[in-house]
C-alpha cells in the first residue's frame, strides 16, 4: 500500500472519529456525569492522537495529545463538566476538523497551531493542579514508580493504582476477565509506536484498556525498548487475545497473566466500589454494543465511489442493450420462444443486479443529519434562542449522490427556521409558548421518493408581509399580487435575493439561502413546498427522488415524438372526453372521482404544433406533494425501465426536460420535469 492510500484511510478513519467525537461531546454536555460517554469520548481522543503521530502531523498530534490530557483528568475526577470545559471540547473539535480538512485538500496539516485552544486546555488543567497540586503529583510519581521495574523480567501481576485496582475488582465482580499483556516487538521492528498503536487499537475493540506500563505517552514517543505492558478488561478469552496480538506483523511474543479478586480492597472501598459499579455496569453495557457494532462494522467495506458509478454504468449500459433486444422482430416460432425465454432471464438478471448495486449505493440520511445538532446548538447561543432540536428517520436511505449534495440546503432550511421561524424565548413566554422552540427534522421513504420535512413551532410565515415587500421590490405588480393565491406569494420566498428579514446578520436576511435550497433541490430532481400556519409554525416539505440513475417510466407520444414520464410521480391515467373539460379562471380542468384537476395541454407547453381535440383523449395524472395535474397526450406507449442521461452542460439548464434516455430502438427520448412542469 502506498502513502497516498494511508493517507486516503486516514482521512476517511479521522471523519468518520470526529463524527463520533462530536456526538458523543454533545451527550456529554447534556450528561456531564455520565461515564460512558466519557470514556467513549476518550477512546476517540486517544485513536486520533495515535493516527495522527503515525502519518508524522505533528500539530494535530499536539492538539489531541493536550485534549486527552483534559479528558485524563476529568475521567480521573480531578475535574467537573461544566459549560466552559465543554465549549473549549468543541473548540478543540473544530481545530482538529480543520487539520483533516487541510491534510484532505493539500495532504499538509497547514501551518495553524491553534495555540489559544491549547493555552486553554493547559489553563483548565493548571486551574485543577493549583487547587489540588499534590493529589495529582502522587498519582503521577504513582504511575512512573512501577515503569521500570516490571520490564525488566521480574515476574508476577502489576500492582495497580487504587483507581484502577477499584476498576478492576468491579470489573471481575461483574464476571469479566481482568488480564495483564506482555507484549514483545521484534528486534526488526522500526517505527515501535506505530506498531503499539495497531496493537493498541485492536485491544481496544475487544474491550477497555485501563492500564499501561510504560505510559501511554512513553509508548508514543517510542521511550520503551521493545516490550510493554497493557492491562485488559473484557469478555474474551485469553486464546482469542493470544491470537489477535501473534496476528499483528513484527510481534515477537505474548504473555497473558489473569488478575484475580483482591479482597481487602473491596471491603475497604465497599462505598466507592457500589458508585463504581453503576458506573462500570454502563461501561460493560457499553464495551457489549461497541462489540456488536464492531461485529457489523466487520462486514462492512468500503468502496471508492467512482468505482460504484462504474458499475453503475455498466448495468445502464446492461439494461439499454436488454430495451434493445426486446425490440427486435422475431418471427420463427421456435425461434420466438427461445428467444422470449432468454429475454425474460435477462430482464430478471438485470432487475436482480440493479437492485444489488443500488443497495450498495445506498446511504442512511443519519450521515447528513448527525452534523445538525451541533450546528443548532451553536446557532441557539449566538441567537440567544432556546431551541431542541428533535430527528427522526435517520435510517432512511437516499442514494450516496443525493446524500453528498443534500447538505447544505438542509442547513439553510434549519438555520432558516431558527432564525426566521421561531420567536426569541420572551416573545414566546408572552405569548404563551413554551420557552423552548422546536424544530424536528424528519425524513422518510414514500413510493420512490424521500421525503425530509424540516418544521418549527414558530411563527408562521406572514403572507401579507411577503405581498408587500415583493411590491416594493419591484417582483411584482399591485394588480398581479391581487390575483395570487397565498401558495404563489410563498413562493415569492425562493426567487433570488428576495429577503423579508428587517436585519441582516450572518446566518440571514442576506437574500441568499432558499433560491439556493431550491436550485440545488430542483438540480437532485427532487421540489421542495411550503405549509405554513401564521402564529404556529411551518414546515419545509423537500421531496428527493431515491435514485438519480435508473427508473421506472412511463413512456408517451407527444407529436410523434417519444417522451418519457417518471413512474414516481404519476398518480393514474384517466379517459378525458371532449364535454368533460370545464374553463375555470380561465384554467381548463377536469373532474375525477369529485376532485377538480387542473389540466396542461403538453404540445402547447413543449412549443410543439397543435392537433385538434379528439372526442376521446388521454391524461396522465401527476402528483408533486398534494397537488394534482393532469397531463393530456397524444398516447401511450407503455412502462420501461429507463437509464437517464445528462442532457451535458449547454442544455442541463432547460426547463421542463429533466433529461434523456437512449431506447431500444437507438432513438434518444427526452425524460419531463414534471416538479417544474406542475
Amino acid at each position: 500500500m502506498d502513502v497516498n492510500q494511508y493517507l486516503q484511510i486516514f482521512i476517511e478513519e479521522s471523519k468518520d472519529n470526529l463524527q463520533t467525537l462530536n456526538e458523543n461531546l454533545l451527550n456529554l454536555e447534556n450528561n456531564p456525569t455520565d461515564i460512558e460517554t466519557l470514556n467513549a469520548i476518550f477512546r476517540v481522543a486517544h485513536t486520533l492522537k495515535g493516527m495522527a503521530g503515525t502519518m508524522g502531523f505533528v500539530k494535530m498530534q499536539k492538539l489531541t495529545h493536550t485534549l486527552e490530557n483534559v479528558l485524563s483528568e476529568i475521567r480521573a475526577g480531578n475535574l467537573a463538566v461544566d459549560s466552559n470545559i465543554v465549549d473549549i471540547l468543541f473548540q478543540s473539535l473544530d481545530g482538529l476538523e480543520n487539520y483533516v480538512e487541510e491534510i484532505t485538500n493539500t495532504s499538509t496539516e497547514g501551518n495553524e497551531e491553534y495555540a489559544e485552544i491549547i493555552s486553554a486546555l493547559d489553563q483548565i488543567i493548571k486551574n485543577e493542579n493549583n487547587q489540588d497540586s499534590g493529589q495529582v503529583n502522587s498519582v503521577s510519581v504513582a504511575n512512573e514508580s512501577v515503569v521500570p521495574d516490571k520490564l525488566e523480567g521480574e515476574e508476577g501481576l502489576l500492582e495497580l493504582p487504587e483507581s484502577q485496582e477499584l476498576v478492576k475488582n468491579n470489573a471481575i465482580s461483574m464476571g469479566m476477565n481482568v488480564y495483564q499483556i506482555k507484549i514483545e516487538l521484534s528486534d526488526s521492528c522500526v517505527l515501535k509506536s506505530a506498531r503499539a498503536f495497531v496493537i493498541f487499537t485492536e485491544l481496544e475493540r475487544m474491550g477497555e484498556i485501563i492500564y499501561c506500563v510504560p505510559s501511554a505517552q512513553d509508548i508514543e514517543d517510542e521511550k520503551f525498548d521493545k516490550a510493554f505492558i497493557i492491562v485488559l478488561i473484557t469478555q474474551e478469552t485469553e486464546e482469542k487475545i493470544k491470537e489477535t496480538i501473534l496476528g499483528i506483523s513484527e510481534v515477537e511474543k505474548t504473555s497473558i497473566d489473569a488478575f484475580a479478586l483482591n479482597n481487602s480492597i473491596v471491603e475497604e472501598k465497599l462505598e466507592q466500589e457500589e458508585e463504581v459499579e453503576q458506573k462500570d455496569t454502563r461501561t460493560a453495557e457499553h464495551t457489549g454494543h461497541q462489540n456488536a457494532k464492531q461485529q457489523l462494522s466487520n462486514k462492512t467495506v468500503r468502496v471508492n465511489i467512482d468505482r460504484l458509478d462504474t458499475l453503475m454504468n455498466l448495468v445502464s449500459e446492461l439494461i439499454i442493450v436488454k430495451t434493445q433486444l426486446e425490440g427486435l422482430d422475431v418471427r420463427e416460432s421456435e425461434v420466438e420462444s427461445n428467444y422470449n425465454d432468454s429475454v425474460e432471464y435477462l430482464e430478471r438478471i438485470t432487475t436482480s443486479l440493479h437492485d444489488a448495486v443500488m443497495k450498495v449505493r445506498m446511504v442512511p440520511v443519519e450521515n447528513v443529519f448527525n452534523r445538525f445538532p451541533r450546528m443548532i446548538r451553536d446557532v441557539s447561543r449566538k441567537l440567544g434562542k432556546d431551541i431542541e432540536l428533535v430527528m427522526s428517520g435517520e435510517e432512511t436511505e437516499l442514494d450516496r449522490t443525493v446524500i453528498d449534495e443534500i447538505g447544505d440546503p438542509l442547513i439553510h432550511l434549519l438555520r432558516n427556521a431558527a432564525d426566521h421561524g421561531l420567536e426569541t424565548t420572551e416573545e414566546r413566554i408572552s405569548i404563551g409558548k413554551p420557552k423552548k422552540g422546536t424544530i424536528k427534522l424528519q425524513a422518510y421513504q414514500d413510493g420512490n421518493s424521500v421525503v425530509i420535512e424540516v418544521e418549527d413551532d414558530g411563527k408562521g410565515i406572514n403572507v401579507n408581509k411577503i405581498r408587500s415587500k415583493a411590491i416594493d421590490k419591484g417582483t411584482i405588480t399591485k394588480e398581479e399580487a391581487a390575483t395570487m393565491t397565498e401558495n404563489e406569494i410563498i413562493e415569492l420566498l425562493f426567487k433570488p435575493s428576495f429577503s423579508t428579514a428587517e436585519k441582516i446578520s450572518d446566518l440571514s436576511g442576506r437574500g441568499v439561502g432558499l433560491d439556493v435550497v431550491k436550485s440545488r433541490i430542483t438540480a437532485l430532481g427532487g421540489h421542495v413546498e411550503v405549509e405554513t400556519e401564521f402564529g404556529k409554525g411551518s414546515k419545509f416539505i423537500v421531496r428527493l427522488p431515491l435514485t438519480l440513475a435508473i427508473i421506472q417510466a412511463l413512456m408517451i407520444h407527444i407529436a410523434d415524438e417519444k417522451y418519457a414520464i417518471p413512474l414516481s410521480n404519476i398518480q393514474n391515467i384517466e379517459d378525458v372526453h371532449k364535454e368533460d373539460i370545464k374553463l375555470i379562471q380561465n384554467q381548463e380542468v377536469i373532474v375525477v372521482r369529485n376532485e377538480i384537476i387542473p389540466i396542461i395541454r403538453l404540445r402547447e407547453v413543449l412549443g410543439l404544433p397543435k392537433a385538434e381535440d379528439k372526442e376521446m383523449m388521454t391524461g396522465v395524472i401527476v402528483k408533486k406533494g398534494e397537488k394534482q395535474v393532469g397531463f393530456i397526450v397524444d398516447s401511450l406507449i407503455g412502462q420501461q425501465e429507463i437509464v437517464i442521461k445528462s442532457l451535458g452542460k449547454y442544455l442541463s439548464g432547460i426547463d421542463m426536460i429533466a433529461g434523456a434516455t437512449i431506447l431500444g430502438n437507438g432513438e434518444v427520448a427526452l425524460i419531463l420535469d414534471v416538479n417544474s412542469l406542475i
